[in-house]
């Protein structure tokens, strides 16, 4: 069964993306067309890129490093859950792309963001690094406003319509995926 990947693009603590990405894992288990489990990179502690040698290399010499890559390389396709930090994605989640190359390549991407303007200035930030690492990203994405999907800017609350945006998103990165497995060495 394809795999994917939600990952949660926020280290920072008391951050809204731990519910975000919970929510998003909640509608796409229920959805049974892929196998979808969460991925915090909080809990690989990756420091600022410390390899000695580009990723492009895949001469990785980090245990931490082995543990992301073994974890990246499990999945056909990821839904990337980011907040927008300076019209741009966290500095986490640059990191943890920064680490790898190899692992990222001929999967899928799709967007969950959260922020001001729904994060869409960071995803555009986001498509522009995952094409140099060779991932299709899809063009449906979730937009989540803290203005009208969050409480107090806090307490996650989505509105009706963001279940069915994001419906959408996992639909095409499932299927992205399973047509890009020909490309990645797996049987389609």
């Amino acid at each position: 069964m394809t795999k994917i990947g939600i990952v949660l693009g926020s280290t920072r603590p008391g951050r809204n993306g731990e519910a975000v990405a919970n929510w998003v894992l909640e509608v796409a288990s229920a959805r049974g067309d892929a196998e979808y489990e969460l991925v915090d990179i909080a809990q690989f502690d990756l420091p600022l890129l410390d390899e000695p040698y580009p990723p492009s290399m895949g001469q990785y010499s980090q245990p931490h490093t082995h543990a992301w890559a073994a974890t990246v390389a499990g999945f056909d396709g990821f839904v990337f859950v980011t907040p927008e930090y300076n019209h741009s994605i966290s500095g986490a989640l640059k990191n943890a792309l920064d680490y790898l190359f190899a692992e990222w390549a001929d999967k899928a991407a799709g967007f969950v963001g959260y922020g001001s303007v729904g994060a869409t200035r960071a995803v555009e930030q986001l498509r522009l690094i995952l094409a140099e690492l060779q991932v299709a990203t899809v063009r449906s994405q979730v937009a989540l406003s803290l203005f009208t999907d969050f409480e107090n800017f806090s307490v996650f609350r989505p509105a009706e319509h963001q279940v069915q945006a994001l419906d959408a998103t996992l639909g095409h990165v499932v299927r992205w995926s399973e047509a890009l497995r020909p490309l990645r060495g797996g049987a389609a």
